[in-house]
């Protein structure tokens, strides 16, 4: 994908990670909006941009879809959608409070669809369209006390994996499934603590990684154990 110029929205870009990414993406040339809940969070980014941030809540689909619609009229339409939006939520399977589990549900994979759906017409009408979400390794390797939170991450990429091929001749896919980063997520839980995690790493090797994959048109960005590193499946 060629990035420069590209009509990009960066849904979740009051987060480290989503943030990352819309500066990066902004540096390669691309047309960024960002988006998200928090507009004071997002006015320094719109300033730089040249662009109007746009307000959404994932756990509200109508206001996904309003966010997109009014990125795709602010840029005249869309090449490329970046989602970034997740919650965690830790402690055993089976005492998981049924509000939690709708939330996490609700923030992390119903979210990101309404937000896909609401971009394709643009996407498929752009000669170079591309959505990129960010998932988890949890989708490759559920977790003890992660049990509803991994389950999220499955889906999505379930999602993710059928979308891209019902979609192949419309536009592009990139499932981003990174480890354990240094973004302070597991600390903002919606409820119960993390178990003991491997040591962060930093949110810039996905940033640069993400990056480089929309490039070279990878469908997947998993994490390798053995590398430690983040490694393409796919073009």
């Amino acid at each position: 994908m060629d990035l420069d110029g590209a009509r990009t929205l960066v849904a979740g870009a009051s987060g480290a990670l989503g943030s990352g990414l819309a500066a990066a993406l902004h540096d390669r040339g691309a047309r960024v909006v960002v988006g998200g809940r928090r507009r004071e969070a997002l006015d320094a980014a719109g300033e730089r941009f040249g662009t109007t941030p746009v307000l959404f809540d994932a756990v509200d689909g109508d206001s996904c879809r309003r966010a997109v619609g009014e990125a795709v009229d602010q840029l005249g339409g869309l090449d490329l959608l970046v989602v970034a939006v997740g919650v965690a939520a830790f402690g055993p399977a089976v005492d998981a409070d049924a509000a939690v589990v709708d939330e996490l549900f609700a923030v992390n994979v119903l979210g990101p669809m309404s937000l896909v759906r609401a971009a394709a017409p643009a996407l498929a009408a752009s000669e170079r369209g591309r959505v990129a979400v960010l998932s988890a390794i949890l989708a490759d390797l559920p977790t003890n006390q992660m049990g509803e939170y991994s389950a999220t991450k499955a889906a999505l990429s379930a999602w993710l994996d059928v979308l891209r091929r019902e979609n192949r001749r419309a536009f592009g896919v990139l499932d981003v499934r990174p480890p354990h980063l240094d973004t302070g997520l597991e600390t903002r839980a919606l409820a119960g603590s993390p178990p003991p995690l491997p040591g962060p790493r930093p949110a810039g090797e996905v940033v640069d990684a993400v990056v480089t994959a929309l490039v070279d048109d990878v469908r997947v960005l998993g994490w390798d154990h053995k590398q430690k590193a983040l490694v393409s499946r796919g073009s």
